[in-house]
Formats: C-alpha cells, structure tokens, sequence
C-alpha cells in the first residue's frame, strides 16, 4: 500500500509540473555575430547591420555562404582568403567593418577599415555582404 500511494504522489507530482522543456541555448556560448557596415573610416555614419547566426544559418541574408567561410577559417575573418580574380578600381571610398559576438564560445571582435566597398567584399567573403 505505501508503493502505491508513493507512485501515486510521484504521478501527481508529474502532472502538475507540466510536460518537460528543454533548456533555453547558452547565448554566451554559442555561435553568433552582431555585424555592421558603416560608410568611412571613423565610427559615425549610417550603418547596415544584421545578426549572424550559424547553428542554423539564419538572420543574414547570405548566411549559409557566410557561416561556411567563417568555419574554413576557424572563426576568424581576418583569416578568410582574398577572393581570386576580383579587381577593385583604385577610388578612395572607405567603409569601416564592425564584427562582434560568439564564435563556439570564444569571442570575437574585429573592426577594419576598408579603402572601398570591393576591397570589403573580396576581403571578407560573404560575411559583410548584407545587401540581398
């Protein structure tokens, strides 16, 4: 009689405490980037931005191409090969790269300026290609 009323305590006890959640992800400690593209060399100005997330690729509009490239280089964007066979017109139009946030827990921040749009492009991949 008392493992029955032990078994029953402990059904009850089930259901009234709801079906089992998982837990929320750790932020801290997963894989993501806060990245912004500003027009210049110094902090002000507009600036594009999005939020990259790699497990799954989401939020960035190339982020599957962006995640691929940051993984090959271990999660460093001053890491990322320059791209082959793209030439950049030698006109002086800075824009400034701005990268932080988690990359497998470690954490990133990275902030560069760029003599021109092309330079950025060929020089970090997909991962500061916000346009669509």
């Amino acid at each position: 009689m008392k493992a029955a009323a032990a078994a029953l305590l402990t059904l009850t006890g089930l259901l009234v405490t709801g079906p089992a959640q998982a837990a929320p992800r750790d932020a801290s400690r997963g894989t993501w980037l806060h990245l912004t593209v500003s027009r210049g060399d110094g902090a002000d100005g507009p600036a594009r931005g999005a939020l990259l997330l790699c497990d799954p690729p989401l939020g960035h509009p190339h982020a599957a191409r962006a995640c691929a490239q940051l993984a090959a280089a271990g999660g460093d964007i001053a890491r990322i090969p320059y791209a082959h066979g793209v030439f950049c017109p030698m006109i002086y139009a800075p824009v400034t790269a701005r990268a932080r946030g988690r990359w497998h827990g470690r954490p990133v921040a990275f902030r560069e300026t760029y003599s021109s749009a092309c330079v950025l492009r060929a020089r970090t991949g997909a991962v500061f290609a916000l346009d669509r």
